[in-house]
């Protein structure tokens, strides 16, 4: 499985540890001639570099991108784009005494269990630097993005909640409401000196989205959502709209209805059915604290001591304002793709570049399903040789090949090409095995 790389709108595969040498991302499927938006990358990655804040990590780095591919006289030439940005506050003195033992609440443990090695220099891939690709391929689209406003700010921070919000007011904790604010700080000031850390809630606002984005099962504009914040690291939990309070709500409560101006509420937070309404996309995360904290914790050996340790190194208080920047950066990639996407099946105007971008990715997609049969299929071929099994099986491979003629009739596609295809994979797939 690609687990380093998105497929969507652009297809990008990330790259680097926290104590390597970079960090990068390649990003492919890129429109030639198009304006290089280094200047949008670089303040985005600004946002997200740690040591700008109180409460942030004060490692230092300057987190200058570097084009190393794709880019002639600032634009595009329609060959993969290759972002790097070199890591050089790195301290793995700090981690030493972490090489032989698992870090509660970090991946140690299910990293060292699944691929039997870990990266113990600041947990490697599993590191919140990792963000920095992310951050750097979501600049790509900002242009698909005019005439959509992004709100997102912190609503929960430990003991502190508000519903008062002003997004005028600035500060680094992505804070709306000035009342509270000098307390929250004194807060924070406090577990900062304990050792300890705190986590919180992140709202987010999409205004002026245009009803129809995202399709229906699969690929629901809310699913593909909940994964790309879920897939940041310190995010546990999402919800939509009124989310879990919908528990406690009848339908006749929990119901958008509609007047012929629109919708009267907004209990879903704009998508119904996976598809967006044109109402206020509202939906909320929550960030667990910093595991890192300076504190002794219990925990275990490699060798299944049981210890007691405190971490070293450089570590967040409260990591909701590094994770805003990166969550930002998700959402912009999910809602590009879902724009562009729904530009294909509507009447907005598409040009040839389009057409063959949305072609290129189905070719990609039906390559990347290739390469994941062949390897299912060398696995089969081994299960059969352990267990003693007959390599072929007519019968099933003359009953999936009637079962996928019936789906090409559906298709109106021609039956003898569907066979001549499936014939070709079934004869690879032996060799495979």
């Amino acid at each position: 499985m690609k687990a380093n790389s998105l497929e969507k709108y652009y297809g990008i595969t990330a790259f680097g540890e926290s104590h390597g040498k970079a960090i990068g991302v390649v990003i492919e499927d890129v429109k030639a001639n198009q304006e290089f938006p280094l200047k949008e990358i670089q303040n985005a990655l600004n946002e997200r570099k740690p040591g700008s804040g109180k409460f942030t990590s004060p490692r230092k780095e300057d987190d200058r991108v570097e084009v190393i591919s794709g880019v002639y006289n600032g634009k595009t030439t329609g060959m993969p784009i290759c972002l790097l940005v070199y890591n050089k506050d790195a301290r793995q003195q700090d981690y030493k005494h972490l090489q032989n033992l698992f870090r509660p609440g970090h991946s140690d443990f299910s990293y060292y269990k699944k691929f039997k090695i870990f990266d113990h220099r600041g947990g490697g891939r599993s590191s919140g630097r990792e963000t920095i690709s992310r951050v750097a391929a979501s600049g790509m689209v900002q242009n698909i993005l005019k005439g959509i406003k992004i709100d997102i700010y912190t609503v929960k921070i430990g003991k502190f909640e508000t519903i008062n919000y002003s997004n005028r007011y600035k500060n680094e904790l992505y804070w709306p409401n000035e009342e509270s604010y000098n307390d929250l700080v004194t807060y924070l000031e406090e577990i900062k000196r304990s050792g300890d850390s705190i986590g919180g809630v992140v709202e987010v606002m999409i205004k002026d989205l245009p009803a129809g984005l995202g399709d229906p099962v699969f690929e629901k504009l809310d699913a593909n959502l909940a994964k790309a914040i879920l897939s940041i690291g310190g995010v546990k939990g999402i919800e939509f709209g009124n989310g879990f309070d919908f528990a406690a709500l009848k339908g006749s409560q929990g119901n958008d209805q509609i007047s012929k101006t629109g919708f009267i509420t907004n209990h879903n937070g704009g998508i119904i059915g996976g598809i967006s309404t044109g109402n206020d996309l509202v939906f909320r995360f929550v960030v667990k604290p910093t595991p890192s904290i300076s504190m002794k914790q219990n925990t275990v050996t490699k060798e299944n001591e049981e210890i007691k340790f405190k971490t070293k190194g450089r570590h967040d208080t409260c990591i909701i304002p590094r994770i805003i920047p990166v969550a930002k950066a998700m959402i912009h990639l999910v809602m590009s793709d879902a724009i562009s996407h729904q530009k294909l099946i509507s009447d907005d105007k598409i040009d040839l570049a389009d057409y063959r971008e949305a072609i290129d990715k189905i070719d990609e997609d039906i390559l990347i399903g290739l390469y994941r049969r062949m390897e299912i299929s060398s696995l089969i071929g081994k299960f059969k040789q352990q267990n003693k099994l007959p390599i072929e099986d007519e019968n099933r491979e003359q009953e999936l090949l009637k079962k996928l003629k019936l789906k090409a009739s559906s298709f109106k596609i021609d039956e003898s090409f569907i066979e001549e295809i499936w014939v070709k994979i079934i004869s690879e797939s032996k060799i495979k095995q």
